[in-house]
């Protein structure tokens, strides 16, 4: 479902929609100063120069797509001007903008950035627990992607949930290294012909953190290179209305049927928030992020006493009580403490299942 409404008069902002077209065009059709926050995955350019293949031969299915090749580094810097410019535009005076690349392109959109007059406010490693190998031996395995964070001007007073943060990991201040898989699995959406729809797709765990730090329910996320849909998709779960421009068809029908198949999450679990673990720590938010358990999930107690329900930010809430598993574990037993891990319990095939198998397998994946 769509909407639309209508800002001090201007024109309709088309919420919920994807845009068919060139970003930067779309862009300049929209209202100015109406958009919260933008998400830009902007293309890599790689500057392929053949193929790449894996030791047994098969080749890797890489980004040569036409839309990530550009003629020149001068080329490739006057679009990155046009769509920041366009971008700047339209975001409100309290706005910021992320942006993610890898080290092919991220230092040139960083200056560009801060020419334009966006202000940074921090750049985050994404590391991924998952990267593909470096095939020929020739350099370190390109384990990371680069993330800048910056509000619209130095004065800015822009969006961060630092208390949601924290409690979603774990009641720790969240780090700007952030050790999250790559998309695979059910996950890596493929297309008809049943390949990998986007090559570089991102996992929706990204996504769900950048939003629940940088946005609040009811604002609107723009993303000028919109793929196949997570940011949309992520938007809708969380409450968060979403502006897509992807000019690609078989990108924008992958991403309505995904993004059709979503269910947004209900108000109350839709709320953030206001002890150490066993190495390797895992923080209960990571299992929501990853999608092991979604808001709006009941877990229920192992006596089967009691039940939460699982908040975005990877608290609970139950009666009159919202925090950590561990805190809520010990307010509804009356006890000065108790191990959320082993206390609350999930539905797997209609029979309760300990929340720990999930951090464990969590454990598992990091050690391999």
């Amino acid at each position: 479902m769509t909407k639309t409404t209508t800002r001090r008069g201007q024109q309709e902002l088309p919420l919920n929609r994807i845009l068919a077209g060139d970003c930067i065009e779309e862009m300049n059709k929209l209202p100015e100063a109406s958009v919260d926050l933008i998400f830009a995955d902007p293309p890599y350019n790689l500057q392929l120069k053949g193929n790449l293949h894996r030791p047994d031969n098969s080749q890797v299915d890489a980004v040569d797509d036409h839309w990530d090749q550009f003629d020149s580094f001068k080329a490739y810097d006057a679009f990155t001007e046009a769509w920041l410019a366009a971008a700047r535009r339209i975001l409100k005076p309290d706005g910021a903008i992320w942006v993610i690349g890898s080290y092919h392109n991220i230092f040139r959109v960083g200056t560009k950035l801060q020419d334009a007059g966006y202000w940074i406010l921090n750049d985050v490693v994404w590391r991924k627990s998952n990267p593909m190998p470096n095939f020929r031996g020739m350099r370190l395995t390109n384990a990371h992607e680069t993330m800048i964070w910056a509000s619209k001007s130095e004065g800015g007073k822009y969006t961060f949930n630092y208390e949601a943060m924290k409690a979603l990991n774990d009641d720790v201040q969240m780090r700007s290294d952030w050790v999250l898989p790559i998309c695979n699995g059910h996950e890596r959406l493929k297309n008809s012909r049943g390949e990998k729809a986007h090559p570089t797709q991102k996992p929706e765990a990204l996504l769900h953190r950048v939003l629940l730090a940088t946005t609040n329910p009811g604002d609107v996320v723009l993303d000028p290179f919109f793929g196949t849909g997570t940011t949309g998709a992520v938007a809708k779960m969380l409450g968060r209305d979403f502006i897509g421009i992807e000019r690609e068809a078989e990108y924008r029908e992958v991403a309505q049927k995904r993004i059709d198949n979503v269910r947004k999450i209900d108000s109350d679990a839709m709320q953030v928030s206001t002890s150490k673990r066993a190495e390797p720590r895992v923080p209960f938010g990571q299992l929501v992020e990853r999608g092991m358990l979604r808001p709006g999930e009941m877990l229920v107690s192992g006596n089967g006493r009691n039940v939460a329900k699982v908040r975005a930010d990877g608290t609970l809430v139950a009666n009159d009580v919202k925090g950590s598993i561990h805190k809520v574990g010990a307010h509804l037993e009356g006890a000065p403490s108790c191990n959320g891990w082993t206390y609350w319990h999930f539905k797997k095939d209609g029979k309760p299942v300990s929340i720990d198998v999930l951090r464990q397998q969590i454990r598992a994946e990091m050690r391999d």
